[in-house]
């Protein structure tokens, strides 16, 4: 694990897998880019079903259900069970947010991490720097991939769930918030717009690259939560990130929070209230 070459900084990255991860997991998988929503229900799903979702989702989509969907992306070493418990607690927190919203949590895949001497875990693309702070390097090729996840699981909602674009609020963490971004505003001119963005912890990446249309800036608004105290993916990078998606036209809700590279019981009642309004706008 670590080679000659990246020894101390690969040790350095070590230790910070370790300080965050419960004693229980680190015998498991790294969860540094891991942010565990508490819920006393949590759906494991298969790495092989990218549109896989829970039982419940799976349910409601065959009784007409489904009409708008929330598709969110987990972070670094983590799955898609570490947030699927949202498909509970946003309904729980907004009612309309339940029987006629599908949630859609892709699994990365297994990647080879440079920061880590290759270590593979589960990620949405490659990691050059350490901690992630606004100059840090982009892996393009890796990211590109990953938007087309998102694309692949949109297009496949509205070919078999008849769900548009447009009823789709696209999110996720820290890589997968950076994912998000991508998808929803480098990746939609001459596409329908998706109806919002959620990042959470994440970053403003490819940014030499990015362009909004107009109708997409007016059409997805953006909500940017991010912890104060985030050591990981340096706080800098949400009004750093907000700036310039404003400057290009974008609605953006950012909201800070007292804490790390983590998620806030404040931080999902924000977001529950912005995807809610969001997807239905009129109530």
């Amino acid at each position: 694990f670590l080679s000659p070459r990246h020894g101390n900084r690969q040790r350095q990255t070590l230790e910070l897998i370790l300080d965050l991860a419960p004693p229980s997991m680190i015998s498991i998988k790294p969860l540094f880019f891991s942010a565990v929503v508490a819920s006393h229900r949590r759906t494991f799903l298969p790495p092989a079903a990218a549109m896989s979702t829970s039982t419940s989702a799976s349910n409601r989509s065959c009784d007409g259900g489904g009409k708008s969907a929330v598709v969110f992306l987990h972070g670094l070493g983590d799955t898609p069970a570490g947030w699927s418990s949202l498909e509970d607690q946003l309904p729980s927190l907004r009612k309309n947010l339940g029987k006629d919203v599908h949630y859609v949590f892709p699994p990365a895949p297994t990647i080879g991490l440079t920061i880590n001497g290759g270590m593979e875990m589960p990620g949405w693309f490659d990691l050059y720097d350490w901690p992630i702070g606004i100059g840090a390097k982009d892996d393009k090729d890796g990211k590109v991939a990953a938007a087309r996840q998102i694309e692949d699981a949109v297009e496949k909602l509205e070919k078999e769930m008849g769900i548009p674009p447009s009823r789709v609020v696209v999110g996720g963490f820290s890589q997968g918030g950076a994912v998000a971004l991508i998808a929803a505003y480098h990746r939609r001119r001459g596409k329908v717009p998706f109806a919002g963005c959620v990042c959470l912890s994440g970053w403003l990446t490819l940014k030499d690259e990015l362009t909004v249309s107009d109708d997409v800036a007016k059409a997805t608004p953006l909500f940017w939560g991010h912890g104060q105290w985030d050591d990981k993916v340096l706080f800098e990078q949400q009004a750093h990130g907000a700036a310039k998606l404003r400057d290009l036209g974008v609605d953006v809700t950012d909201r800070s929070y007292p804490m790390g590279h983590s998620s806030h019981p404040q931080e999902v009642e924000a977001m529950a209230e912005f995807v809610e309004r969001a997807l239905f706008p009129s109530k």
